[in-house]
């Protein structure tokens, strides 16, 4: 037997710029899900022993975000001792990984609530500091043909034939339209203000929108991937000849923010939303994982998006709205190729350009904003999708009621 897996509830923290003077590096990655805990609990008003479990996406799970972080911020709120906690790791895809396993422990009927989302402090705990083989073993960079994501991002440009003005346009978009939706408080009722231990306010609203961007201010960036290709490049060349020389048109504008963050979202059975008194606000009608090529790496978003609708009995054409995660321009651009979607319902609020890739803690901020934005338009179905390192990707189909 099988049961539905409902979406009760969400909120997040403001993103915040990921380095020393960034308006969040001052809090812990515990006090960053310490402070969601205790206001989903209070926006909610939840009775915190109905919740069976807490999973959090971490990409980095060390140092001060290691230790199983979900279980110790479940302790550090204050949350009934009964409620267990664990924290995944897929890379980018973490954060949307714990929803989707959340709905697949509720769908089980094993669970019945369970909080889901991710954290990551990317100012405290730098990307990439966890080491593992790609960053250690030559043997297996060789092996298995790992290049850097930029590379992989400006291959993919390369291959696309997606331009330099192309990149920057998409850029400029995703930060208008952040703008505009912070302007208009389209992320207002989501956002937790995350204050300090003496209660003074941090930060309440996203730090790194710039309203100004343009294509002219953001063709002034150099490409940031042209020493890394002096050693990666010929790598990357040896899968995808074709590619004569690979053009690197990304740069920090039009790639994705090193931000600081947290989300969680509420998962649950009919059963366990009755019995917390919670109304449902949509249900998740599918969830893919798959692999891809990974040198290319950045391209699994359309498989796995295929694989959640055929999942789902839908076609791309039936999906109201879409958030696809921009870990760099060219991986919007593709994935929107590929399906043949209508840029006009892909990143309507902008996206991770504008606001930030909080590793851990994307996924679940974008499923956050698709379900709202969903609800702003009265409008029915969604897609959140993003790439994955190692060459993955996920996707989540959502409903309303």
């Amino acid at each position: 037997m099988s049961f539905d897996a409902y979406l009760y509830d969400h909120c997040r923290t403001p993103r915040g710029r990921g380095k020393p003077d960034g308006a969040l590096h001052a809090a812990t990655p515990i006090w960053l899900v310490r402070t969601l805990l205790q206001a989903l609990r209070e926006r909610a008003r939840l009775d915190t022993t109905l919740v069976d479990d807490v999973v959090l996406g971490c990409v980095t799970p060390i140092g001060e975000q290691g230790g199983d972080i979900a279980r110790i911020a479940v302790l550090d709120a204050g949350w009934a001792q009964s409620v267990a906690g664990v924290t995944l790791s897929r890379f980018c895809a973490s954060g949307l990984e714990s929803v989707n396993l959340a709905a697949a422990k509720v769908a089980s009927g094993f669970e019945r609530l369970v909080v889901a989302g991710g954290v990551e402090s990317m100012s405290r705990v730098p990307m990439g500091s966890d080491g593992g083989a790609w960053l250690l073993d030559e043997r297996v960079v060789q092996a298995i043909g790992f290049v850097p994501q930029g590379i992989s991002a400006d291959l993919i440009a390369t291959l696309e034939g997606f331009s330099r003005d192309e990149l920057d346009a998409w850029a400029a978009r995703s930060h208008q339209r952040a703008a505009a939706a912070r302007a208009e408080g389209r992320f207002r009722q989501a956002l937790v203000p995350v204050h300090d231990e003496t209660g003074a306010l941090l930060l309440a609203e996203d730090e790194t929108i710039r309203p100004q961007t343009t294509t002219e201010t953001l063709a002034a960036l150099n490409p940031s991937f042209v020493k890394l290709g002096a050693r990666f490049d010929p790598l990357a060349l040896r899968s995808y000849p074709q590619a004569g020389a690979i053009e690197h048109r990304h740069h920090a504008g039009n790639s994705s923010g090193i931000v600081d963050g947290a989300a969680l979202v509420l998962v649950g059975s009919k059963a366990g939303g009755e019995a917390a008194g919670l109304k449902p606000r949509a249900r998740i009608r599918a969830a893919a994982v798959t692999g891809s090529e990974p040198t290319l790496m950045l391209t699994g978003t359309t498989p796995a998006c295929r694989k959640a609708l055929r999942q789902a009995g839908m076609q791309a054409a039936d999906v109201d709205l879409w958030e696809i995660n921009e870990a760099f321009a060219a991986v919007p651009l593709k994935t929107i190729r590929d399906l043949g979607l209508d840029p006009e319902r892909v990143n309507v609020n902008g996206g991770a350009i504008a606001l930030g890739h909080p590793l851990g803690a994307t996924g679940a901020m974008l499923l956050g904003t698709l379900l709202d934005e969903l609800e702003r338009r009265d409008l029915r179905t969604g897609c959140v999708t993003l790439c994955v390192g190692g060459g993955m990707g996920i996707a989540t189909v959502i409903e309303r009621f």
